[in-house]
């Protein structure tokens, strides 16, 4: 069944390749139906795979090969609400070291320009604190991270 609702994401010649690695990452996370183009399109050939379905965290999305006429940006992103540091750790190490690359703030980006937030559910608590100095100091430790240290942010929350 087609989902009412799906995130397309342009890829240059890599939809199959990406799905593959997210699907191999994350758990609720499978590939679904290839489209091969039925006839030749700017960026590619009759044959070619034209479009990916496929599922990250549960959430339906579609892989289009259109060319290089598009980038991905930091305009979106997938968060990652992860349970302890070595989840976080997991998730990270898998982006980062599949040729992606560090951002701050817990965000980094993978491969072919996707931006991910790998945010432990620690530091949105500690921002949410409802006391406005400790949701301070966590928001300040936050500030000077890439990969969130859920320690640190939980040292810093406590003051």
């Amino acid at each position: 069944m087609i989902p009412k609702n799906t995130i397309c994401l342009w890829y240059d010649e890599a939809a199959l390749e990406a799905a593959t690695f997210y699907a191999a990452t994350f758990p609720d996370s499978s590939v679904g139906r290839m489209m091969r183009a039925p006839g030749d399109f700017p960026s590619g050939r009759q044959g070619d795979v034209l479009t990916v379905e496929f599922t990250v965290l549960g959430i339906p999305c579609v892989g289009l090969n259109g060319g290089p006429a598009f980038r991905h940006s930091e305009a979106f992103s997938f968060q990652v609400a992860t349970d302890d540091q070595a989840e976080t750790d997991r998730y990270w190490d898998a982006i980062v070291g599949n040729g992606g690359e560090e951002s701050d703030c817990g965000w980094c980006r993978d491969r072919w320009g996707v931006s991910w937030q790998i945010t432990p559910r620690a530091l949105l608590e500690a921002i949410i604190d409802p006391d406005p100095a400790a949701a301070r100091r966590a928001f300040d430790a936050m500030m000077t991270m890439r990969r969130i240290d859920i320690a640190a942010i939980e040292a810093a929350r406590r003051g």
